[in-house]
């Protein structure tokens, strides 16, 4: 153990003039190692000259060998709590993970279009690039996200997602940075938040569009600095992470809007996915009912084996304003209601689009936004303008109920009286 008696006037440290400033003339400092570490300084001083003899600091020595296994048991103690809280939270978010369902494990089509999807998920997956992924609601943003993290160098680690549209704003910024201990009303306990939780690995934001102008500079902050306070903390947390935004809205009418920051838009916009809507690649839309109809089939035991030619041919010319997510509903739909070997699908259904135009041309003559309006509407009308529940509008969608009374809100959709 090194130690040795301290002639403070020779010591330059800011601190030691103070020390020397409140009349302290002599002193006794020993390192404090354990495992041949550096935990810190013990030290002791005096009003008195040459206070401090040798027997003085081969006792210190000892005391000091005794507080540095106390530090380190100290450190190690936080660490350790540090890690088993992370791994509670994440074992937590994992199991919801696992409870929900998603749309399909592979990306299934062969359009050039999808091909050209792919080449830019390959390009992009091998970096820690920023990627937003546009496109509209249904077709399948979650996917590449997904798809991209897989090819990555993160893969091993999480994947964290949120939608940014399903949180109420008032707790959006505690689930992206979580909070501490009374930090608000009803914050009983300190919360890891979803960038924490995603440290090493790679955080998914869907529906970016929908995040509050008040909260977007933190956000800006975090992906320029990786770094953010928790709610309530003055404590800077340092983090690695990268991030996978989408968003069916379109940010550049929004910062038009001043409803979205240009600053943090032109940092997300690094490299952009734009997802073609299913109507724009028809000749993947048998194999995505194929797929569907094989997934449910299994699920429910049910013995289909085969599409009717006249179905395929109807669904290849629907207009799907729902996109993937709706052909996925209808299928189950149909998968439900079929007795026999052959999928049952109601063609009436098909024969109107959704939207008030013709398909082909719904983009030349509605711009996404109307059609969006139009297909939400028509949706709420059939139900009786029930959102939620089995039979409700959001259900029929394949979106949350909170999503979809944002998307209202948004839209400016209120029900007649």
């Amino acid at each position: 153990m090194l130690h040795r008696r301290i002639d403070l006037e020779k010591f330059p440290g800011e601190i030691m003039r103070r020390v020397v400033a409140s009349g302290i003339k002599s002193g006794c400092s020993v390192p404090l190692i354990s495992h041949q570490k550096t935990l810190g300084v013990l030290s002791l001083g005096s009003l008195r000259e040459s206070a401090f003899t040798e027997d003085d600091v081969e006792l210190l020595g000892q005391i000091g060998k005794r507080v540095a296994m106390a530090v380190e048991n100290a450190l190690a103690y936080r660490e350790i709590s540090a890690l088993k809280a992370r791994l509670q939270e994440e074992n937590v978010y994992l199991q919801e993970e696992i409870r929900q369902q998603h749309n399909f494990k592979e990306i299934i089509g062969g359009s050039p279009a999808l091909k050209k999807i792919l080449r830019q998920i390959e390009i992009v997956a091998s970096t820690d690039s920023t990627v937003l992924i546009l496109g509209e609601t249904g077709t399948g943003k979650e996917l590449v996200a997904r798809a991209i993290h897989s090819l990555s160098a993160r893969r091993e680690r999480t994947l964290v997602k949120l939608n940014c549209a399903a949180i109420p704003a008032g707790l959006l910024e505690s689930e992206l940075f979580g909070h501490e201990k009374g930090a608000f009303t009803g914050a009983v306990s300190q919360r890891i938040g979803r960038f924490e939780l995603a440290h090493k690995g790679a955080l998914f934001l869907d529906e970016v569009g929908d995040i509050p102008l008040e909260l977007q500079p933190k956000l800006l902050r975090v992906l320029q600095e990786q770094e953010f306070e928790r709610l309530g903390s003055a404590r800077t947390q340092k983090v690695d992470v990268r991030l996978i935004a989408a968003t069916n809205a379109n940010l550049e009418q929004l910062v038009a809007g001043r409803k979205f920051r240009p600053n943090l838009y032109y940092r997300l916009n690094v490299f952009p996915i734009t997802i073609p809507p299913l109507r724009a690649r028809r000749e993947d839309i048998p194999l995505l009912a194929r797929w569907f109809t094989q997934k449910f089939a299994s699920r429910m035991r049910k013995p289909i084996r085969s599409i009717p030619a006249r179905t395929l041919s109807a669904l290849a010319e629907y207009h799907w304003p729902g996109n993937v997510r709706e052909l996925e509903n209808l299928i189950e739909r149909a998968v439900i209601l079929s007795s026999g070997p052959e999928l049952e699908v109601s063609l009436p259904e098909l024969k109107a689009p959704a939207v008030a135009v013709p398909a082909e041309s719904a983009d030349q003559n509605m711009n996404f936004e109307d059609a969006e309006r139009t297909h939400i509407l028509r949706t709420l009308r059939d139900t009786n303008w029930i959102i939620g529940g089995p039979r409700g509008a959001a259900s029929r969608l394949g979106l949350n109920r909170s999503t979809l009374r944002s998307k209202m809100s948004r839209l400016g959709i209120t029900r007649p009286f």
